[in-house]
């Protein structure tokens, strides 16, 4: 076992900003204020032989004695009313666990979005500072919002590793940027470019638990084609393989895994076993279960009693008006949901038996941070059946979800529970995902367990503090300075304070005193137990924008959230002076952070012509065979416009069929393929529908098969007509009545002579390998389209 951590908080910097400064590391003979840390001198003596010499070998960095293993989890979409351990109604074995061997936190807040989040989680800076205002397919071209996390925002990955500690990430990225998430590159802002000496996860927002879009460190791969395979299982292998392993090889070394699974987002799938343990559970419906929450929450300590539960939104229907078909679908949504989370909750159970079992638990300092944001309300009223269809405006027909009721979690759907149900595992706040103004997107329950430097149990902590703030913790925890110079690139002030004060003193003051919050428009600022936010003009289940003038045209709201822990009662018409003097802060910390402009547009951003590009301005493309995953954001952009894709190949008188090239896949988008013998085209509308083009078998030999599509016009997702024509011989056309307008996927790709991910079709399995000769294949745009 390591040293006890006896000998780090003897080092503390108790006082002031809670981080070590670099001259107190000093002692134990590294300077640790430059990164990396510069090579011993040698100290041995070189002569002519040998047997006349003393060697020396530089000696290896190594943290300080007794510095804790840290385990860093947080999942995705999560209220904070939806685990046990905060009196919700999904059993999280880990998460009880740890809040029962430590403390609960439950004034933690996000930035109501996912990318934001992660980047202020690694760097302890706010995401305006990382210049990740938005999620990376919305960046735009200004400096909070551009995607490209700064090099002087160091991460504390970078800060571990060059202190001697193994780093490694399990799951979810989502901060790099949409056009450098290809093989081309730069590799600087993916995470063994931050530091991390492993990766094995996923890049964008979501991603299939069945079929991921996976990378290993920045080499794509393939999960096992099995029917039994699932992300979360497969994560949590990996990363007790690895706690093992170096405990194993290297015990006095600690180690620093950041595990990020993506479940709890769309599309929420689990084993079906872990949906049926739910069944029934959720048919008293969204507006008893909020109140059933908010009771567990009063009972347990969780919120002050008197805390008031605020309404239900006009905007979410009551449960009792639900017709009997609709109570059944919805509730079988948030069945799917919970099997989704504590099936995920579990495989980190895992992870901490493992961690138990080398005996390292009492010297690891575990953070559970449940959620990136508060619960999603991007589900509709009615619930998805497949999240592409929110992000192109696309309407489904109740009747039509309703009759795939039975797929819902499995590998059909790309699925997502109703908006009120996101609402209800917020309780007791209002609003949700995406709406920063508000507790119902930015709280999220905390729970932080190290047996060896917390002293008490099961005990609550309710100081005001910010995922920033998870950062300087690490550092003060670790005995760690804060570098002034990484890689050569100085680095900017840390914006988060250390959270070790409260550890051990329950009724320790707040050092957190001003907060800002700003997401898409939605502004808020918290200054010593008051807020300020603007009222919300728009539900985040609206992929459309109203019109308005985003400062002008929002009303503002002032809470007391000292004496109103919920939000519950706005004092802006009571406290006029407080509201302006609050407005005021607000912008002063929106210019200090980069939080300017404002901009409240959503489904349009998603637009990839909006972004640097690798190809943008080209019209013309040439790709070879087996040219695989290649990103959305890397790739030709073929919606809204006419374009031509033509395919070179030669074909014995076997079996040829298979792939040519496709984008998207089950869940949406197109493809260009041989299947029995005849070329097909293929478009599939967000699974809704699929139109078929399909020409004459093809004979021996050489042929150039190209597929044209005239496009409408008139806007995006309009349609066309398209034809197929093999060898200049026009051989089939069709009319294709829609299309998807602003994006095609965020997980799936674009592929040159197999498949990766999911088929676009039912017609085959993939990877759908070409067995002929593909000798290349060329893209057409037409840009003025």
């Amino acid at each position: 076992m390591k040293p006890k951590v006896t000998a780090v908080l003897a080092c503390l910097a108790i006082a002031g900003t809670g981080q070590v400064s670099a001259q107190e590391t000093v002692a134990d003979g590294w300077d640790r204020s430059v990164l990396p840390i510069p090579m011993t001198e040698f100290s041995g003596h070189v002569a002519l032989r040998t047997e006349e010499s003393q060697l020396d070998f530089p000696r290896q960095v190594t943290a300080p004695e007794g510095a804790p293993n840290i385990l860093l989890i947080m999942p995705d979409d999560v209220g904070f009313g939806a685990p046990t351990a905060f009196g919700g109604p999904v059993p999280t074995e880990a998460y009880d666990r740890l809040a029962e061997d430590g403390l609960r936190f439950t004034r933690m807040h996000t930035t109501a979005l996912c990318s934001p989040t992660r980047s202020a989680l690694i760097t302890g800076r706010n995401h305006h500072s990382n210049s990740t205002g938005v999620i990376m397919e919305i960046a735009t071209g200004f400096p909070g919002y551009n995607s490209l996390m700064p090099k002087e925002n160091g991460s504390i990955a970078e800060i571990l590793k060059g202190n001697g500690y193994n780093t490694a990430w399990y799951g979810k990225n989502h901060n790099v940027p949409d056009w450098q998430s290809s093989q081309a590159g730069p590799f600087d802002l993916w995470p063994t470019g931050l530091g991390f000496e492993q990766f094995f996860g996923f890049l964008g927002g979501d991603t299939s638990q069945f079929t991921p879009a996976i990378f290993e460190g920045t080499k794509p791969v393939e999960p096992p084609n099995t029917p039994d395979y699932h992300l979360d299982e497969d994560m949590a292998d990996r990363a007790i393989n690895y706690i093992r392993e170096q405990n194993a090889l290297a015990p006095e070394k600690p180690f620093f895994v950041y595990y990020a699974p993506g479940t709890s987002h769309a599309p929420h799938h689990a084993p079906q076993e872990w949906i049926d343990k739910f069944d029934g559970q959720f048919d008293m419906g969204w507006d008893a279960m909020r109140e059933q929450i908010h009771a567990n929450m009063i009972a347990e300590g969780i919120i002050p009693e008197g805390t008031p539960l605020t309404p239900r939104p006009e905007q979410l229907r009551a449960w009792d008006s639900l017709n009997d078909q609709q109570k059944e679908l919805y509730a079988r949504m948030m069945e799917v949901y919970a099997g989704s989370l504590a099936h995920m909750d579990y495989q980190i159970n895992r992870i901490l038996d493992a961690i138990e079992e080398t005996g390292e638990m009492d010297n690891t300092l575990v953070i559970y941070l449940m959620g990136d944001n508060g619960a999603s309300a991007e589900g509709s009223p009615d619930g998805l059946l497949n999240e592409m269809t929110f992000f192109n405006n696309i309407q489904v027909p109740f009747e039509d979800t309703y009759a795939r009721m039975d797929e819902l979690g499995g590998p059909n759907t790309f699925g997502h529970f109703p908006s009120a149900w996101a609402h209800a595992m917020n309780t007791p706040f209002q609003w949700t995902k995406q709406i920063a103004s508000h507790f119902g997107g930015t709280r999220n329950g905390m729970v932080i367990s190290w047996p060896a430097g917390i002293e008490g149990k099961g005990e609550i902590r309710d100081q005001f503090h910010h995922v920033i703030d998870i950062m300087p913790t690490i550092l003060e925890a670790t005995g760690l300075p804060a570098p002034q110079s990484i890689n050569g690139v100085a680095q900017s002030p840390i914006e988060g304070t250390s959270m070790m004060y409260a550890f051990n003193d329950a009724d320790a003051p707040s050092t957190r005193r001003t907060q800002y919050f700003e997401m898409l428009g939605h502004r808020a600022i918290y200054n010593d137990g008051w807020v300020a936010a603007t009222t919300p003009p728009e539900a985040p289940w609206l992929s459309v924008t109203k019109p308005s003038d985003v400062i002008s045209d929002w009303e503002w709201e002032l809470y007391n959230v000292a004496e109103d822990f919920s939000q519950s009662k706005n004092l802006a018409d009571e406290y006029p002076e407080k509201l302006e003097e609050m407005q005021l802060l607000f912008y002063g910390e929106a210019t200090k952070y980069n939080a300017l402009p404002i901009d409240n547009t959503k489904v349009p951003r998603l637009d990839v012509s909006l972004r640097p590009s690798l190809t943008m301005g080209r019209d013309s493309f040439t790709y070879y065979d087996n040219m695989k995953r290649i990103p959305e954001g890397t790739a030709p952009d073929f919606k809204n416009k006419s374009h031509t894709i033509t395919a070179t190949i030669e074909i014995d008188d076997g079996d040829n069929d298979g792939m040519l090239v496709t984008q998207g896949g089950r869940f949406g988008g197109w493809a260009l393929y041989v299947l029995n013998g005849k070329p097909v085209y293929t478009y599939n509308v967000a699974n809704l529908e699929r139109y078929n083009i399909v020409g004459d078998e093809l004979a021996p030999g050489k042929h150039v098969i190209r597929y044209e599509f005239d496009y409408d016009g008139g806007g995006a997702g309009k349609g066309g007509n398209g034809k197929l024509y093999v060898d200049d011989t026009l051989v089939a056309e069709g009319r294709i009545e829609r299309t998807m307008g602003y994006r095609i996927s965020l997980d799936e790709t674009f592929d040159i002579g197999s498949d990766a991910g999911e088929p676009v079709s039912e017609d085959y399995h993939v990877p759908f390998d070409f067995p002929g000769t593909l000798e290349k294949v060329e893209v057409k745009l037409d840009l003025g389209n």
